[in-house]
């Protein structure tokens, strides 16, 4: 009964065309039109979910229904209490603005036009010609239209009034909620009066469901009747269908049998000799696949035997080969599912196994004896590795060497410290244990000896690891080198492939036969020599050894695209050993250029490492200050030995390290310090023991002065023997100028050699030096004026007093000094970089100031003088005798001053002081003659006057050197009143 409401009356058509209809769903097309209230009981124990929620006759009659409502929806609206009656239903629920509210369009909605329903029309439209087609075909009967309509309202009107629950799909009467539905025996109970009730409700019951049982036959009855056209018409069309099927079969048996005898006559031949090709390629290509996965199947034993003579090279190409095999030709095959793996992990242990070998072979290398001559340990053994390692990217091999180059580097030292030890009998290593203990006790020959056998080891060491790292340098570049020819022949012959291919002719057979072309039977048979080539090629590279007799009898083990890689090229290092260059390499060019570069860092590193560990050699020596003792000589001599140490290296390696430069500027500098300390305490030492009397000069230091008149300073060799027999000298023979000196000044020339001397032996030191020396000649400038000019000497030596001599004497030396700054000056020029001639401006200070103090003495000299002729001239009388005692002690001080600076000073230098002298003297007699009111009138007392003068001039004039002196005396009179 469920089922009556899967289809109602539509209009049919002719018995021709239901094929060509679907049923349509009336609920589409019709209003559904309401039931009327269910007549079955509720039972109210029952799931309310699974009941009809319609009203019920017999459950419902006394119930409250909106049937009986006197309120209807008119009179909501028309409430005559409001003002807008017509909107006060809405917005008494959704608010005052619900009238005047716009709806603004959705943003996601889309604006729908004509354009949208097009597809639907282009669809639609081959259906609505198909409609309109068997319309025309099969017209509807006349009354159909008059009486469909009728009958189908009458037919759903009746089927309403059928309950929900006989409709529903899953109606069982075995469901006893279902059963207490439809039968409610709570109502058949016959207990107490209410039997006839019960009787007169039960036959009510049986009434209705015969009654619903009627309407459902009837609908039954009448759609069958109107489907029977259609039934009769699918009858008709499957007699008309096997008769169409018949002849066509008949038709299709009758086009084999022409095609088989066809086939039979013009195509069975053929094909079976394009089989019988096919089939012979095929075994063809069994039999070399099966001699290739024989030859496979020997790469595991022969990688054993290659890596048992250490031919990792050759040992990798065939796994590389191997490999290439395995995914190209033999792909799928079971037996070798696990044979990638095995050589992947058999890659890896030679990978460690040339790492491990290249650690031993860098430890063998570098801790050899270093009195071997041969600078390189098996060099086809090293070429081997190094192409190994590059095959395989291991590019960390570089950071191995470094590694025991600084091993080797300590070894060296530490081994050379020993055997210096050992040599010392005064050395007991029992109570001494610790090695740098030990060293610190040998003394400076012993200690330099070690040092220098510690710089020739490095030397060597250095030279070995740059003849190692050459090796290494050539492998890199004649990889390098193969990589760019092998892209230029390959664009070449891209070339070649593009105008080949342009010239082939273009068509293909298209006759295909259990999936292949029928050319390529023909094309593998042409390929066949070419793979027979290159796979002997292959085998015969001498980068690989066989991997079994037929490997080597059978040509069909490779493929081209296989052997095309493993064509090798070939090259020469440096040691004469030929590289075989292959063109299987990982490494681009960028790459090997950066590994190229680190080589060349790693030999700068190795010279680093021997400067860094002797570096710290001299620091453990240096804790107890045992380089600052050293003298002159003991640090020269260490100085150059250590700048030929790093000229050596920057030889070998090509670069200048730093570190030992550093320390041995550091050590310098240190040296400078405490050699300007000890000559200054020196200096400072003899000036205050200085009683500033001339001094003999020894021969040595006549020597010494006579080493620098070429302009060139430089220490005399000391002549023994030669030296004793020469007797000293009164006086300092300077390029023909004499010149009194005292001991100090004499010891000083010598310090100021020494400096320089420094200098020359010392470059690095050079400017240090020039602050040096700058400040011990201010020092003694300074010194020398506090205790001359400044009388310091009184206290210091306990000189009575500072007489003329000590001043000439003074004012001597320091201009012995003022000669040789120039010389000096042009010493340190020569030495300096141009960017250092700022410095020599400390010279001209120096020089300034020599000059001032020399000038100050004179001042002195010529201050004491005009004290002197205050205090004589002032008491001068124009009486009797002649000469006067004035002009007598006038003469006799003038005599000492010419005796005590005669023999002190030049010539020059002594007429210039009298000529100033005589100046203060004029000065003083003229004052004098004023004030006695002496003038030159020619009286007795002019006569008198100019006897006096006349006889201070004679005397001053028989003096030794003055006797050319210009002594005008006519200034000491005023003019006539």
């Amino acid at each position: 009964m469920a089922s009556s409401h899967s289809s109602s009356p539509v209009p049919q058509g002719s018995s021709s065309d239901v094929f060509f209809k679907k049923e349509v769903d009336p609920t589409k097309h019709i209003r559904p039109v309401q039931s009327l209230p269910d007549v079955c009981p509720k039972e109210p124990t029952g799931d309310s979910n699974s009941l009809c929620v319609a009203p019920s006759l017999v459950t419902d009659q006394h119930r409250w229904t909106v049937y009986h409502s006197k309120v209807n929806l008119p009179a909501a609206l028309n409430d005559p209490r409001l003002a807008k009656r017509e909107s006060d239903f809405f917005t008494k629920t959704w608010g005052l603005d619900f009238v005047d509210t716009e709806v603004i369009p959705s943003f996601y909605l889309p604006q729908i036009s004509k354009e949208h329903f097009t597809v639907y029309q282009q669809e639609i439209s081959q259906r609505e010609k198909i409609h309109e087609r068997c319309k025309n075909i099969c017209p509807p009967k006349d009354t159909f239209d008059r009486t469909l309509l009728h009958t189908h309202d009458k037919s759903r009107t009746d089927l309403e009034q059928v309950p929900k629950i006989f409709m529903k799909p899953d109606f069982a009467l075995d469901d006893s909620l279902t059963f207490n539905s439809v039968l409610p025996w709570s109502h058949f109970n016959t207990a107490g009066g209410k039997g006839n009730r019960d009787a007169a409700s039960s036959k009510l019951l049986q009434e209705k469901l015969s009654h619903y049982l009627d309407i459902v036959e009837v609908n039954i009855a009448h759609q069958i009747s109107l489907r029977s056209e259609a039934f009769f018409h699918a009858m008709t069309s499957q007699h008309e269908l096997q008769d169409y099927l018949k002849k066509t079969s008949q038709a299709v048996k009758m086009l084999r049998d022409k095609i088989a005898q066809i086939d039979k006559v013009m195509c069975e031949g053929s094909l079976h000799i394009l089989r019988l090709a096919l089939t012979r390629n095929n075994c063809v290509k069994v039999y070399n696949k099966l001699k290739l996965m024989a030859t496979v199947h020997q790469t595991q034993p022969t990688v054993q035997v290659l890596l048992s003579t250490s031919e990792f090279v050759g040992a990798l190409d065939l796994i590389a080969t191997t490999q290439e095999v395995l995914q190209q030709e033999l792909q799928g095959i079971h037996s070798f599912r696990h044979l990638g793996s095995q050589l992947c992990e058999l890659e890896k242990l030679i990978d460690k196994m040339m790492i491990a070998e290249f650690s031993t072979y860098s430890h063998s290398d570098l801790n050899r004896p270093l009195e071997d001559d041969c600078q390189i340990l098996e060099e086809e053994r090293l070429v081997s590795l190094v192409f190994g390692l590059l095959k395989q990217r291991k590019l960390n091999f570089l950071e191995i060497y470094s590694e025991e180059m600084i091993i080797t580097a300590k070894n060296i030292i530490k081994q050379c410290v020993i055997n210096k030890v050992s040599q010392i009998e005064e050395i007991d290593t029992d109570i001494v244990m610790k090695l740098a203990d030990q060293m610190r006790m040998l003394n400076f020959p012993q200690w330099f000896d070690l040092l220098k056998d510690i710089f020739s080891k490095f030397t060597i060491f250095l030279q070995r690891v740059k003849a190692t790292l050459n090796i290494i340098h050539s492998v890199v570049l004649s990889v390098l080198d193969k990589n760019r020819r092998t892209r230029e022949l390959e664009e070449i012959s891209q070339q070649k492939n593009v105008t080949k291919d342009n010239s082939l002719d273009t068509e293909v057979a298209y006759l295909i036969h259990e999936g292949m072309f029928i050319s390529d039977a023909f094309n593998e048979s042409e390929l066949t020599p070419i793979a027979i080539d290159t796979t002997s090629q292959r085998n015969a590279s001498p980068n690989s050894e066989p991997c079994s007799s037929d490997s080597v009898s059978e040509p069909e083990c490779t493929t081209d695209s296989s052997s095309s890689k493993e064509q090798t090229s070939s090259s020469a290092t440096p040691g004469g050993v030929d590289i075989m260059v292959n063109e299987d390499m990982k490494l681009t060019d960028l790459e090997l250029e950066k590994l190229a570069n680190n080589i060349q860092e790693l030999l700068y590193s190795a010279s680093d490492i021997c400067h860094d560990r002797a570096v710290k050699f001299l620091m453990s020596r240096a804790k107890d200050g045992f380089l600052e003792k050293l003298n002159s000589t003991e640090f020269i001599t260490l100085s150059r030995l250590m700048e030929t140490f790093i000229l050596d290296t920057e030889q070998i390696c090509g670069r200048k390290s730093m570190s030992l430069l550093g320390a041995l500027q550091s050590q310098a500098n240190k040296f400078v310090n405490r050699f300007h300390e000890e000559r200054k305490t020196k200096l400072s030492l003899l000036l205050d023991n200085e009683r500033w009397k001339q001094a003999d000069v020894p021969a040595e230091f006549q020597d010494l002065v006579d080493s620098i008149s070429g302009g060139k300073i430089a220490l005399p060799e000391k002549k023994s023997g030669a030296t004793e027999e020469r007797k000293p000298a009164e006086v300092l023979i300077v390029e023909g100028q004499q010149y009194a000196v005292v001991g100090t000044v004499l010891l000083l020339i010598r310090i100021i050699l020494e400096y320089c001397q420094c200098v020359d032996n010392i470059p690095s030191v050079t400017t240090d030096m020039l602050t040096r020396l700058s400040d011990l000649l201010k020092y003694f400038n300074s010194r020398s004026c506090q205790l001359v000019l400044g009388a310091g000497a009184l206290q210091v030596v306990g000189l009575k007093t500072i007489t003329t001599k000590n001043l000439a004497l003074s004012s001597r030396c320091l201009q012995l000094i003022v000669h040789y700054i120039p010389v000096i000056r042009a010493h340190f020029e020569a030495r300096l970089q141009p960017k250092q001639y700022s410095m020599l401006r400390h010279f001209d200070h120096i020089t300034k100031d020599y000059h001032d103090h020399i000038a100050e003495i004179s001042a002195k000299l010529v201050a004491i003088m005009d004290s002197l002729f205050d205090k004589l001239l002032s008491k001068y009388e124009v009486k009797a005798p002649v000469p006067s005692a004035c002009f007598r002690n006038i003469c006799k001080q003038m005599a000492k001053m010419h005796e005590a600076i005669f023999d002190l000073l030049p010539e020059e230098q002594t007429q210039m002081l009298f000529l100033r002298i005589n100046a203060s003297y004029k000065l003083h007699l003229k004052k004098q003659l004023s004030h006695l009111n002496v003038i030159n009138d020619g009286g007795p007392q002019n006569g008198l006057v100019t006897a006096d003068v006349a006889f201070y001039t004679g005397n001053l004039q028989a003096l030794k050197g003055l006797k050319d002196l210009d002594l005008n005396m006519s200034e000491i009179w005023e003019q006539k009143r």
